[in-house]
């Protein structure tokens, strides 16, 4: 059966939205965010407020977020014009968050959403290109029938090191690069670690300017992205690790499974069979936790029907996979995940192959207990950090 998402009044999180799990999850993950500058308190309540008229209602949801989106834009153009570039940075940085968060609700994708996605896009280039926290290069990644993977190459700091280890890191079901940079590319960089984030299909400009589905085979981009670092000159790809947020749960281990140059690998949030996941959310009515509309798995697919859409998730199970991993493994999961159950994290964790491999259950007490820390990423961006400095030996 669906797992049921217990009373949000009486959660052990913040829930801005009492009885709506998905906009208080997308609430979370902005508050969350503010710990790197990608959004901000009174700006989020500021939406929040607006957002109150009208609960569940997506068309307002994405109208508010875009309002917001277009007045930092509009500080941070400002802010170019009088050569105040770190200023200018920060606007666009939070512009693009309060853009991709309001626009992921918004299925399927049409001329505005795809609009506001492309202002987000900008927005980010902008923040690239002016901050002075990171070196951000926007990368290529050649992929099939002379396609390629949009990415950001994103160099390592304190380090004198010529060659750094290099993390591949994944989006989830529903995230972007832009997202994840945001969720510790900073912190990885920080540790002398270069991170190359990829929009993998299925997700961010992958899917929405590429037409590149979700598939089940999620090592071939794994395996794109390691010849392109083997062609760099700046990264050491024999110290390689992958890691991927929610769904990236599927991904991650697979990507270790399957492609051996991987030497490190984290889930962060389990899988296991995925199709089952569906399965029980659609024979509930989705009245489950879900972080975007349940439409969202047939546009990912390209499909009209959940029945298409169940036959593609058809591969999408760990089983018989990550008994091959051998590279050290960590699984980060949160005690009361309303998505995903703890006990889908000990299934993917005993299966695992790898003699070397770490269960981190956050717990209520703790914080970061709900889905992928959405609670508070810190804690767990900070301890996935110093895991990957340990084992790729930053």
């Amino acid at each position: 059966m669906a797992r049921k998402p217990k009373a949000l009044a009486k959660a052990t999180w913040f829930t801005y939205f009492p009885d709506d799990y998905r906009w208080s999850a997308a609430i979370s993950i902005l508050c969350s965010m503010a710990n790197w500058g990608g959004a901000s308190m009174g700006e989020i309540d500021q939406v929040g407020r607006r957002l109150a008229k009208k609960i569940g209602d997506d068309n307002h949801w994405f109208r508010e977020w875009e309002r917001m989106g277009d007045r930092l834009r509009d500080l941070g153009l400002a802010s170019e014009r009088k050569k105040n570039n770190l200023s200018a940075a920060d606007f666009h940085k939070r512009a693009c968050m309060y853009y991709q968060l309001g626009e992921r609700f918004r299925t399927p994708k049409d001329k505005k959403a795809k609009a506001c996605y492309r202002k987000a896009l900008d927005c980010f280039a902008r923040f690239a290109r002016l901050t002075d926290r990171a070196r951000i290069e926007r990368v290529e990644i050649p992929y099939e029938n002379g396609k390629k993977l949009p990415a950001y190459f994103v160099h390592a700091q304190n380090t004198k090191k010529a060659k750094p280890p290099i993390v591949v890191y994944f989006d989830g079901f529903d995230v972007s690069k832009e997202i994840q940079f945001v969720f510790g590319a900073e912190d990885l960089i920080r540790r002398g670690i270069s991170v190359l984030l990829v929009d993998a299909p299925g997700n961010g400009e992958s899917i929405r300017f590429r037409n590149l589905y979700l598939r089940h085979d999620h090592e071939v981009a794994g395996s794109a992205a390691l010849d392109y670092l083997e062609k760099r000159k700046d990264v050491n790809v024999r110290r390689a690790g992958v890691m991927a947020i929610s769904l990236g749960g599927y991904y991650a281990p697979r990507n270790a499974s399957m492609e051996k140059r991987f030497k490190a690998c984290i889930a962060w949030g389990a899988q296991w069979d995925y199709q089952k996941i569906w399965k029980d959310r659609i024979a509930a009515a989705y009245k489950t936790a879900l972080s975007v509309p349940g439409h969202h798995l047939t546009w990912i697919f390209n499909v009209k029907t959940m029945d298409e859409a169940l036959v593609k998730l058809e591969g999408f199970k760990l089983g018989g996979v990550v008994e091959k991993m051998r590279c050290p493994f960590l699984l980060v999961h949160g005690e009361d995940d309303q998505q995903i159950s703890t006990r889908v994290a000990r299934q993917l964790f005993n299966a695992v192959g790898s003699k070397d491999k770490t269960l981190k259950v956050f717990t209520g007490k703790e914080g970061g207990a709900q889905h992928c820390q959405m609670d508070n990423v810190a804690l767990a961006v900070s301890y996935m950090s110093d895991w990957l400095k340990e084992k790729l030996k930053a």
